[in-house]
């Protein structure tokens, strides 16, 4: 195997840890906006655009891993099906709180609305998000690092 073919097995759990970095830093961002009203570039309106860019980009992470991934790996390691099935259903509960996020979103963009009911939501997405991650990698990094899956990254594991 050559140093190119080696570099192609591994990048896959690369690409994945790579993925959640970029998420996590845009939750903290999230979080820093929520937390004071301010944030590059400052207005309180910008948290509207932080979160929803955030929850997007969340949602089409899980979205591709379920569509494309995962039945990937569930046809390749049968054996998986039971680790699967958990990412499956984390990301259920997960979208189920990124709807709850928007609706406090919705909420907290009326005037005179507190923000306390959107970092709550925040919190708790962040929260789960990071208990999954660290589950979703542990579980399937070597898996992963020896897949030679060719598709396109953005379809595998979302457009970030």
């Amino acid at each position: 195997m050559s140093e190119g073919e080696k570099t192609r097995l591994v990048a896959w759990y690369d690409e994945m840890r790579a993925v959640h970095g970029r998420l996590r830093r845009a939750l903290e961002l999230v979080q820093d906006t929520a937390a004071d009203g301010a944030g590059p570039p400052g207005p309180a309106a910008d948290l509207l655009v932080w979160c929803r860019g955030f929850c997007t980009a969340l949602t089409r992470h899980h979205t591709a891993e379920d569509a494309v991934l995962f039945p990937e790996l569930e046809r390749r390691h049968p054996g998986l099906a039971d680790v699967l099935r958990r990412l499956r259903q984390d990301h259920g509960m997960i979208a189920y709180l990124v709807a709850d996020l928007e609706h406090a979103l919705d909420r907290a963009a009326d005037p005179g609305a507190s923000r306390d009911a959107v970092v709550r939501h925040v919190e708790g997405v962040g929260a789960i998000m990071e208990s999954h991650f660290r589950y979703e990698e542990r579980a399937l990094g070597e898996v992963l690092a020896a897949l030679d899956l060719t598709a396109p990254r953005d379809d595998v594991l979302g457009p970030l």
